[in-house]
């Protein structure tokens, strides 16, 4: 996967809207869940903080027209996102909970999990719109907020990561990438890593400054 992109989810840079307008509806409505294809070798299924590659189309549930289509985007890319953190729709980030790579679903997203009473006029959705999406999912990998890269940058196992090993790992991002960036470059992005993360300012970055998202204790 592209540095920037590992980068932007690094920072907590979210890509798409989260939904809006949510309200108590949330405690009688639910997303449906059909599922089209379920590989029967399945050794991974998708958890909250998994790093996903997926295609998804989405409809508007009353009359079936077409708001997004992720394969005439970005020159037809599948898209990367972390699952259950906000960088998609609440109904997706439920929809997509358990799914194995080569998985197909459709499912049905309620107003209070989509884009609620405002709507998101620039995708062309309207207020209170139940939306339907066909998903199609490639890949599941752990991200990086999960507690596995956590341990990778904590090198000497302190439970906190300081300026220096963030900085090896931004290093080692950085030398994958296919254009080349100078020290300056890679200097601010340190500085903001730590202006967004290291909220008591004490010069470390803990687990909950980190935000991490476990699948098992530190």
């Amino acid at each position: 996967m592209h540095f920037l992109v590992r980068l932007a989810v690094f920072l907590s840079l979210c890509g798409c809207s989260n939904a809006q307008g949510q309200t108590k509806e949330e405690d009688t409505e639910e997303v449906k869940i059909e599922v089209l294809h379920r590989p029967e070798n399945c050794s991974k299924t998708s958890r909250k903080g998994d790093l996903l590659n997926a295609h998804y189309d989405g409809y508007l549930a009353k009359d079936g027209s077409k708001f997004y289509c992720s394969r005439t985007q970005d020159e037809g890319h599948p898209k990367w996102f972390v699952l259950g953190v906000g960088h998609v729709i609440k109904g997706l980030d439920i929809a997509m909970m358990d799914m194995c790579p080569g998985e197909k679903r459709k499912v049905i997203i309620p107003p209070s999990f989509a884009y609620g009473k405002e709507g998101y006029a620039e995708g062309k959705i309207p207020p209170n719109a139940t939306l339907m999406f066909e998903i199609e999912l490639y890949a599941v990998t752990k991200g990086p907020r999960s507690i596995e890269t956590f341990k990778e940058i904590d090198t000497d196992n302190d439970r906190q990561l300081s300026k220096a090993e963030i900085e090896l790992y931004l290093q080692k991002d950085f030398e994958k990438d296919e254009k080349p960036r100078d020290k300056s470059y890679q200097k601010a992005v340190l500085e903001d890593i730590f202006k967004k993360n290291d909220h008591n300012r004490d010069g470390f970055i803990s687990p909950k400054e980190y935000n991490v998202h476990q699948h098992d204790e530190l």
